[in-house]
């Protein structure tokens, strides 16, 4: 079978190949909408031979983001400069998805006024970055499905190929599916059926929206692996009940801003970590409980090896994310020679502090998406220590902001 074979989804839309780009946060949107440089990003993606292309966040409150620089889609003002973006995108044959998020306890202080959550427990870390957020209202809750249904519908106006749901990192879907993050007591929280009944919703209102004939997919955790968090087996209920609501691809990846395991940095066990799929295990555990398509994301780095994960029949899709920040084109020589392989390999300043931490690696990518955008190439000779005030961007703007409010 193969990277290079077609696949067709349940909703009946066909990939030409099976290599995705994975969503990474660009930060680079102009008033919150994309423009000449998310563009050209997305224009040199395109010409890479990638059967999928999920952008980075696209949030659907304008007062709630993750990032500076975030793309927001909730209404049809700038309709025209996301499909110039998808345009860009698929012109060369690549199918172009939008990841849509909504930050929920994760949003930095310094870009949110008011924070909110399923329930009012702050993050254990970057205690001057993050506030306390304020438990949401059931009409609040509310209005946030009906926001993400608007946005998908928006995606497919504005010519987007398919969506995908943001469940995990951390961000507000995987905080509703955490008993960690949710605390709540009433019909959206407690038992797992309350705290998914949140996403499954979401879904019900993308789907109202988009028809059934558009893909819907999402991004989920294997676990938060924090102990008494959302775990594999909760992570398994959860997606048998997506594919009942006719999700068409699930894309599993694991941590949170507390236990960043989605950079390879925490929560894995070593013996894990080692190998180029970091979730691989859990993803053939899923393939037994159902039949929906699943893209596996985290540490791939060779053909052989993305070929024998869809050959075992664990994995449809593969995901590429930071290979694809350093050589753009990646997926054309993936697909074309059977030993090739991306020799990217840990970002590291020396600092143990900070590198155990994981977040260096996420600071030092952005930095090579930038370059890319103002049509530069990426450079590999780039410090990591350039990343630094990336990194601590959520830390110093949210002491800042606490001292220019007092």
């Amino acid at each position: 079978m193969g990277i290079e074979t077609k696949l067709t989804l349940p909703c009946g839309v066909v990939l030409a190949n099976r290599i995705a780009k994975s969503a990474m946060s660009e930060n680079i949107a102009l008033d919150s909408r994309p423009h000449e440089k998310l563009w050209h990003l997305y224009d040199v993606w395109g010409q890479g031979g990638l059967g999928l292309i999920i952008t980075g966040n696209v949030m659907v409150d304008g007062s709630e983001l993750g990032e500076p620089g975030n793309v927001v889609l909730e209404d049809d003002a700038d309709l025209d400069h996301f499909r110039e973006w998808t345009s860009r995108a698929k012109r060369y044959g690549s199918a172009i998805w939008a990841q849509i998020n909504h930050p929920g306890r994760q949003a930095p202080s310094a870009i949110s006024k008011v924070t909110v959550a399923p329930s009012a427990v702050k993050l254990k870390i970057g205690s001057l970055a993050f506030r306390t957020p304020r438990a949401l209202q059931e009409t609040e809750i509310l209005d946030i499905i009906k926001r993400f249904g608007n946005t998908a519908r928006l995606c497919k106006e504005a010519h987007f190929d398919g969506v995908q749901i943001h469940g995990a990192h951390g961000y507000l879907v995987s905080q509703f599916l955490s008993p960690l993050a949710n605390q709540r007591t009433d019909r959206w929280g407690g038992s797992l059926e309350n705290r998914m009944r949140f996403v499954l919703e979401i879904v019900r209102a993308m789907r109202a929206g988009v028809g059934k004939a558009f893909p819907i997919g999402i991004k989920i955790n294997s676990a938060d692996f924090q102990r008494g968090g959302f775990d594999e087996e909760d992570a398994v209920k959860v997606v048998k009940a997506l594919e009942a609501e006719g999700v068409d691809l699930i894309e599993i990846s694991g941590g949170t801003y507390e236990s960043a395991a989605m950079t390879g940095a925490a929560g894995v066990r070593d013996s894990t970590a080692s190998r180029e799929a970091y979730f691989l295990p859990f993803a053939a555990k899923i393939r037994l409980a159902v039949k929906t398509p699943i893209m596996l994301t985290g540490g791939f780095r060779s053909a052989a090896a993305m070929n024998a994960a869809v050959d075992s029949g664990a994995v449809d899709i593969v995901g590429l994310a930071r290979p694809l920040a350093m050589e753009p084109h990646l997926a054309k020589r993936l697909l074309s020679d059977p030993g090739a392989k991306s020799d990217i390999g840990p970002v590291k300043t020396g600092i143990k502090a900070i590198d155990r931490l994981g977040m260096v690696e996420l600071g030092y990518y952005s930095l090579q998406l930038a370059r890319i955008a103002e049509g530069k190439e990426p450079d590999p000779k780039l410090s990591p220590l350039l990343a630094l005030p990336l990194v601590g961007f959520h830390y110093a703007s949210g002491l800042l902001s606490r001292l220019l409010s007092k």
